[in-house]
């Protein structure tokens, strides 16, 4: 997938997160529970329970799969926004425009700087209900550089006119 998102309807967006390795984590642990625990356990009672937890088991690590795939934080010219979901009636955007960012922050601790993997958090100026948190974003403190620049641009372009 190429960075700009002109599926999102604007052809300046450009992501600048997603969720890093250490999100799959969970995933890899809910697999190694299923398929190597609850799997073994049922074909000790029957064939068609085995079938039934691999077919459960496989439906159920794709689509967490696909859902943590499908987070993008991104900017375009309006502000900054989250694209994610994988069936049609979970897919969504959810942002923040630049008049009414706050400022960029994320969270720094040892594992963040170990893993590279940060907490963000888009505040928005006016409500807490409408800010941005995402958990586990690779290239969080990049992003976040970003944000903040360019929030610090558009503030200095507007005092100038």
């Amino acid at each position: 997938m190429d960075d700009t998102m002109t599926s999102q309807g604007s052809a300046h967006a450009q992501v600048i997160g997603r969720k890093s390795w250490l999100a799959y984590f969970g995933v890899a642990v809910l697999a190694l529970i299923l398929l190597g625990g609850v799997l073994p356990l049922a074909f000790m009672w029957n064939d068609t329970a085995a079938l039934c937890v691999l077919l459960g088991s496989g439906a159920l690590l794709s689509y967490r799969i696909a859902m943590l795939r499908s987070v993008q934080l991104y900017i375009d010219d309006v502000g900054v926004w989250v694209h994610s979901g994988v069936l049609p009636w979970k897919k969504g955007v959810t942002g923040v425009k630049w008049r009414d960012i706050d400022e960029a922050t994320y969270a720094q601790g040892f594992w963040s700087w170990l893993t590279r993997s940060y907490m963000v958090r888009i505040g928005h100026r006016f409500t807490k209900s409408n800010e941005i948190v995402l958990s586990n974003i690779g290239g969080g403190k990049q992003a976040v550089a970003t944000i903040n620049a360019r929030h610090h641009a558009l503030a200095r372009a507007s005092l100038d006119e």
